[in-house]
């Protein structure tokens, strides 16, 4: 994912900075401890779509 773009994606619960995380594959709200896929290079910033981060990832 491109550095321009992190800049200026928020979380779109608290409006909060973003983390990548180049494993799983997923943005990191760590305020609202959130994760937000990304598939097939969009990220997919709907909160119904996130997970918590105390559920595993999906394979």
């Amino acid at each position: 994912m491109e550095t321009r773009l992190l800049q200026i994606l928020v979380c779109p619960v608290c409006k909060g900075t973003l983390r990548h995380d180049r494993e799983h594959q997923e943005l990191i709200c760590p305020t609202d401890r959130l994760a937000f896929p990304i598939r097939d290079g969009v990220p997919v910033m709907l909160p119904g779509e996130a997970r918590a981060l105390d559920q595993a990832p999906e394979q």
